[in-house]
């Protein structure tokens, strides 16, 4: 089944008193000369849902098994209205084009609304260049199905497309469909990872050449001109392979033109989603430093917001929040969280750890607090590909964080070396140390469960960089002509490593730990002034280890995510650098699951 769900993204004014509410075959009467032709509407007759109708006796037609399998043979061009737009079939130019209302269902004989993108299967590089025959295989005020037959070169192509009330159109391929073009201008190309960062192709990314070879990697949200309008694409894994095609739009901007997709012979899935301001370009210059900057956008609907910026010098996911506030991070230290809503409006607060560079590219792949009724990109992912399908790729369960507490049930949090310290501080100073010994135990438990996560989740990154440096030399070796690409992503994994043997004598060992704890707990024992003295030398001492180690875990996970961008922005000039990005950024996405606090905040 390839599916166009693109007449799906229908908000609460899809209920237009005018609008057709139930599906209509068109016939056009003759043939379509060019899309433009169809605005015009001129000479359409609907296709009875009951062929009896044109027998000049449908009742006795009804009754006499000898007009049973009647077909319908179109005059014109076949066309298929649902509630929210039309699929445009055109004999001449063998090719679908799909047409949308988009938020304001126009009446009923009104013209077809804008043309989002056209549709044309490919043999090889050649468009097909006509359609042979249309066979009608259902019809009912409800469901419709339309077996064409497309002339591709020597051969045909065949696909049935299945709609139905949910103006969700399935296209079943048939022999040589496996291929297709998908013609529109798309401002940015968005592939979803929900474990890691979203890559987006746009003005951003060296793109010298005519095609950008990406990682098809089961979604892909296309932002088109105007910034009230979205492409999403979905399908299930495979061998599928995506290439865009870049141009330039009579604007004179260079945008994505044209997306060749090869199904691999399963099916994929279409969708538009329209609203105002369903997406945001903003421009960020040096007046956005140190300051609150209100945008000019405002948030259409309630959902998960977000937005990549540059934090450091790595592409950084920042999903807005209910309100300003400011944060820690492992490498990165204090500052002031970027970018948040006031009620509906959104503001960044940039500054030197996340500067005001290029631009902010503000988009939703799922709701938060939404209203029903309106569909998000996930929704329409699991509406095409089923929940279950979906499961491993929103991977729910990798985006929770894992814990480091070791009382977190009980309500005893910030158990990391400098909160613990810090509450066993409080009893030195008061000189409760002896009485509260039972309580210094319990924060010092607290403290050595925490450091023995964090050394077990840099042994994680240690035993990841290791296979993925060994994967990289092995696809080196079998695909010379990727050497140097595939070297520059070695030279990322070999920093995990390196950052690691660089920190060793700094995060010291678990038996050290041990050590700390024998050696605070001892100070317990008996009153002294001087135990608050010698408390603070293994406060430093605790702090100095933990501190080795929270900047470590949190720069093997902005390595991996660099590493995980990187094959995919690197890989757009060389096909097979693609299939190899593809796994790579599988490797790291299982490796990011479940992060630590230290390494990224909930849900990236």
């Amino acid at each position: 089944m390839l599916v166009l769900l693109a007449l799906a993204g229908g908000f609460s004014t899809i209920g237009h008193a005018q609008a057709v509410t139930n599906l209509v075959v068109w016939d056009t009467g003759s043939r379509l000369g060019s899309f433009a032709d169809a605005q015009k509407r001129v000479g359409w007759q609907a296709v009875p849902s009951n062929l009896f109708t044109l027998e000049a006796d449908p009742l006795k037609a009804a009754s006499d098994p000898g007009y049973y399998g009647r077909e319908y043979a179109f005059k014109g061009d076949a066309v298929v209205e649902t509630r929210s737009g039309f699929a445009v079939f055109s004999a001449a130019l063998g090719r679908v084009a799909v047409f949308a209302r988009e938020w304001q269902p126009a009446p009923v004989g009104a013209g077809l609304g804008r043309k989002v993108v056209e549709l044309v299967p490919l043999a090889g590089n050649t468009p097909a260049t006509g359609i042979q025959h249309y066979d009608l295989v259902r019809n009912a005020d409800d469901s419709a199905a339309l077996q064409v037959t497309f002339a591709a070169g020597a051969t045909n192509a065949t696909a049935t497309f299945v709609f139905d009330r949910s103006a969700v159109v399935e296209i079943q391929p048939g022999a040589n469909f496996n291929r297709v073009r998908l013609e529109g201008p798309v401002e940015y190309g968005i592939l979803p990872s929900f474990v890691g960062d979203d890559l987006i192709y746009g003005d951003g990314v060296d793109w010298s050449g005519g095609t950008l070879y990406v990682p098809a990697e089961n979604a892909f949200l296309g932002l088109l001109p105007g910034e009230n309008a979205e492409l999403v694409m979905t399908w299930p894994p495979g061998q599928q392979q995506m290439r865009l095609g870049r141009g330039h739009y009579p604007s004179g901007k260079q945008l994505i033109i044209a997306i060749d997709f090869d199904s691999a012979g399963q099916s994929f899935y279409l969708a538009l989603l329209c609203a105002p301001g369903i997406w945001h370009r903003e421009v960020l210059s040096a007046t956005y430093l140190e300051k609150d900057v209100k945008s000019a956008w405002r948030r259409p609907f309630p959902a998960r917001w977000k937005t990549q910026l540059t934090e450091e010098t790595v592409r950084t996911t920042y999903a807005f929040r209910a309100s300003k506030g400011n944060i820690w991070r492992g490498v990165a230290g204090s500052y002031d969280y970027p970018v948040w809503f006031d009620g509906d409006d959104a503001f960044f607060h940039l500054s030197k750890k996340v500067p005001p560079k290029g631009e902010s590219i503000v988009y939703c792949l799922e709701g938060d607090n939404t209203p029903a009724g309106i569909v998000t990109p996930v929704d329409l992912m699991k509406a095409t590909l089923g929940r279950a399908a979906c499961a491993p790729i929103l991977d729910l369960a990798g985006r929770k964080l894992r814990t480091h507490h070791r009382r977190g049930g009980d309500g005893v949090h910030r158990a990391c070396t400098c909160g613990c310290t810090e509450a066993i501080q409080v009893f030195f100073e008061a000189g409760q140390e002896t009485a509260k010994k039972t309580d210094v135990a319990g924060a010092l438990d607290d403290m050595v469960f925490f450091v023995h996560c964090h050394v077990a989740r840099i042994e994680e990154y240690r035993r990841f960089a290791e296979a993925m440096i060994a994967y990289l030399q092995a696809q080196a070796s079998a695909a010379p002509e990727l050497k140097s690409h595939l070297e520059g992503l070695e030279q990322i994994a070999q920093q995990i490593p390196q950052e690691i043997g660089v920190q060793k004598d700094n995060m010291k060992t678990l038996g050290y730990a041990d050590e700390l704890t024998a050696q605070t707990l001892a100070l317990t024992g008996q009153a002294s002034t001087n135990n608050l003295s010698a408390y603070m030398d293994l406060l430093k001492a605790w702090r100095g280890m933990g501190g080795a180690q929270d900047y470590v875990v949190a720069q093997c996970h902005v390595l991996t995510r660099k590493l995980a961008q990187q094959a995919g922005y690197a890989c757009v000039d060389q096909p097979k650098a693609a299939a190899v990005a593809t796994e790579v950024r599988a490797r790291c996405r299982q490796c990011l699951r479940n992060p630590d606090g230290y390494e990224i905040w909930p849900d990236y």
